[in-house]
């Protein structure tokens, strides 16, 4: 899993100035994968929920590495990222993931690079010359 955060800090430069369309196909799956993981890393915890709105939800520690490791393999590269935020098991994730409707990875990097490409061109808009 590191691995992946780690690939995906990498490319972030690279999306950012030359976007996601000149990474390679397994580029673009690693930064799919390594967004998702990041959304479920967000996993709803009780001391928080007073602050998400979400409520909180125990979850062994089995089924969390369990939930990483079908991310890593691929098992739910159809589902959008957003499946993955503030939900407790892998299951949970799924289950969203159907009520929202599946995204195809390069189409989740695709944007996550146009959200990055705008960001940077705000922050240098902002920049004095």
């Amino acid at each position: 899993m590191q691995e992946v955060l780690q690939r995906y800090a990498d490319l972030q430069d690279i999306i950012a100035i030359l976007g996601i369309d000149e990474l390679s196909d397994e580029d673009k799956l690693v930064v799919a994968r390594a967004r998702k993981i990041e959304r479920f890393l967000s996993q709803p915890f009780f001391t928080a929920a007073q602050f998400t709105g979400t409520a909180g939800e125990f979850v062994k520690l089995e089924d969390t590495i369990r939930g990483f490791t079908e991310i890593l393999d691929g098992k739910h590269d159809e589902l959008p990222e957003q499946a993955f935020y503030m939900v407790g098991p892998i299951e949970a994730a799924v289950e969203r993931g159907k009520e929202l409707g599946g995204e195809e990875p390069e189409a989740a990097a695709e944007r996550e690079a146009d959200e990055q490409a705008d960001a940077a061109e705000a922050e240098t808009a902002g920049a004095p010359a």
